[in-house]
């Protein structure tokens, strides 16, 4: 099972504004009983999106304009808090493949690298320039360069990095350690036969 290269992603945009967005926040708590994370995207950001009685609250995700984007843009310190995996598998099962912004929490950019989900850092005034981009045509499509570290969108382009040893996994299709694993199992298997004390 070779893993896909990741070296660009094509998509529309959706632009939720804050610092400081938590795991909390992107996946609450209540919703984490799960056995698998199929399902998650339903709740991601319920809290914000959703009144208690489940009707909408005005929100980027709840807009028709937005719907079927699959690039999320965002402030600063994006997925701090606990360290939930929930979290980015939320934001994935939602339909999101590639994330944008200023910066994010450690733990949770690790766990997005490893679902093969870019996480782009950019400066506040370009992610405001891609959000105005978006706002004026929700249609626009966004092309992020893993490799030459830039976001288009016609009449746009703005700098944009991953880290690089990210970039390097997502790129070179080696972003999911126990998906390296597996690919070398009959590799071992192979090893195992020459070795005397592992012989049947």
């Amino acid at each position: 099972m070779a893993l896909a290269k990741i070296t660009q992603v094509t998509g529309r945009g959706v632009f939720v504004p804050g610092n400081d967005i938590d795991t909390d926040r992107i996946i609450p708590a209540r919703f984490m009983k799960c056995v698998t994370f199929d399902g998650l995207g339903e709740f991601l950001f319920y809290d914000v999106r959703k009144h208690a009685d489940g009707t909408d609250k005005p929100h980027p995700l709840n807009d028709p304009r937005f719907q079927g984007a699959t690039v999320l843009l965002s402030g600063a310190n994006f997925g701090c808090g606990s360290s939930r995996e929930h979290a980015p598998q939320a934001i994935q099962k939602h339909g999101f493949k590639a994330l944008v912004a200023e910066n994010f929490a450690e733990i949770f950019f690790g766990n997005c690298t490893t679902l093969g989900i870019p996480c782009f850092e950019a400066s506040r005034e370009d992610i405001a320039k891609l959000a105005a981009a978006i706002e004026a045509d929700p249609t626009v499509e966004l092309v992020l360069d893993v490799a030459g570290q830039e976001i288009r969108c016609p009449g746009l382009t703005v700098k944009a990095v991953v880290r690089p040893s990210a970039r390097d996994a997502l790129v070179n299709g080696r972003w999911d350690a126990i998906g390296e694993l597996l690919d070398g199992l009959p590799a071992v298997r192979e090893r195992t036969k020459s070795l005397p004390y592992l012989a049947a």
